[in-house]
């Protein structure tokens, strides 16, 4: 079930949030009077609810890029856990004093998606021509480093026509038909569901991102975050990734 939070409590992340781009607060209910804030990147999104049904304290997900929530951990946001696409921008949040030693939880591949029913016919990344109209993460967040060392992987150069801060954005484009064709993560292929069809990227898998979760530093609540940290890191917690399109760390 799903609940609001306290208004003060909304008007305060809102306050952090306001001129970032791409977050996307969320709030689960419990009987448990624990409230927790869990910052998660934007891919990690999928796996809220299943983490909020094994988790007895009330949580708070802020989903967006990983850049732009260690920001918001540097620039002083609240929050218990954090989550990040890539191991470089962990470590920038470890390295800023924002979280302790984070664990491996999960790893995710680069997928292209194209529109539901295809309608610029493409077949593969060699059909990425100028006449496509292509969408990929900006090269500075986990999803465009990805992709940029895809496309050196394959020799390929790709003109991209937007260049997206978070993947969420990049799926948004292709689902609304602005875009041909688009580079995501697997699992928010996985969640876009019919909206979009799946072509693989030659040598995804020897790229793949490692999700990474670590108890913030400022937490109050020191304990119960390392249980979730361990939880998302756990067999108890593999079958919830891999639904959701990602590979358990369990498993990696």
């Amino acid at each position: 079930m799903r609940r609001s939070t306290g208004f003060k409590a909304l008007i305060a992340m809102v306050a952090v949030a306001t001129g970032l781009a791409g977050c996307s607060p969320s709030t689960s209910s419990s009987d448990s009077d624990l409230e927790m804030t869990i910052m998660g990147a934007s891919s990690t999104r999928v796996v809220n609810d299943e983490l909020d049904n094994q988790v007895e304290a009330s949580l708070e997900f802020v989903n967006a890029g990983s850049s732009t929530l260690v920001q918001q951990l540097a620039d002083g946001a609240y929050a218990d856990v954090l989550i990040t696409a890539d191991r470089q921008t962990m470590d920038r949040a470890v390295s800023e004093g924002s979280a302790a030693d984070p664990e491996l939880v999960a790893t995710n591949s680069m997928v292209m998606v194209v529109p539901a029913g295809n309608p610029a016919g493409i077949e593969s990344i060699e059909d990425l021509n100028d006449e496509a109209t292509v969408v990929l993460c900006d090269p500075q967040i986990p999803c465009g480093g990805v992709s940029t060392q895809l496309m050196e992987a394959n020799n390929i150069e790709i003109n991209a026509d937007s260049l997206e801060h978070a993947v969420a954005d990049v799926l948004g484009k292709v689902t609304s038909g602005e875009a041909d064709a688009g580079w995501v993560y697997k699992s928010d292929a996985v969640a876009a569901g019919d909206e979009v069809e799946i072509i693989e990227i030659p040598h995804a898998q020897e790229y793949p991102n490692e999700l990474l979760a670590a108890v913030t530093t400022i937490s109050e609540n020191e304990a119960e975050a390392q249980e979730i940290v361990d939880l998302l890191a756990g067999a108890e917690f593999a079958e919830q990734w891999r639904t959701a399109g990602f590979t358990p760390a369990s498993e990696s």
